[in-house]
């Protein structure tokens, strides 16, 4: 069965730094959109990235842009989501999630958790 998995949340202090990880079973992240999301409590889900499938250019959403860097190791159909510069307002529940396209989720992960607090 095709499986996303993410890890490395956890507790942060303001301007500190983070790495995420999405590691894909039954399929190759190859050929697929790679997206990054994220939802607080009582908050809809926000779209952090995605790395198109079509050019392979990355989209980051304003909030993000300039803090945060996606790259992906196609060896270990992992991808990464580095997170510098961390701000209170970042906390939330990170998912990754792949599909045909950005705007074309098929399979995500169960979430990590990340809280960026003094």
């Amino acid at each position: 069965q095709e499986q996303l998995v993410e890890s490395g949340g956890g507790l942060v202090q303001p301007g500190g730094s983070l790495r995420l990880s999405c590691a894909a079973s039954g399929f190759t992240l190859d050929y697929y959109a790679i997206g990054w999301f994220r939802q607080a409590p009582g908050k809809e889900r926000e779209g952090v990235l995605c790395i198109s499938s079509s050019d392979g250019i990355t989209y980051y959403s304003d909030s993000v842009r300039g803090r945060f860097t996606v790259s992906r190791d196609t060896a270990k159909s992992t991808v990464y989501l580095q997170m510098n510069s961390l701000k209170p307002e970042d906390t939330a529940v990170y998912y990754c999630a792949t599909g045909p396209g950005c705007l074309e989720y098929r399979y995500w992960g169960q979430g990590t958790q990340v809280t960026v607090s003094s």
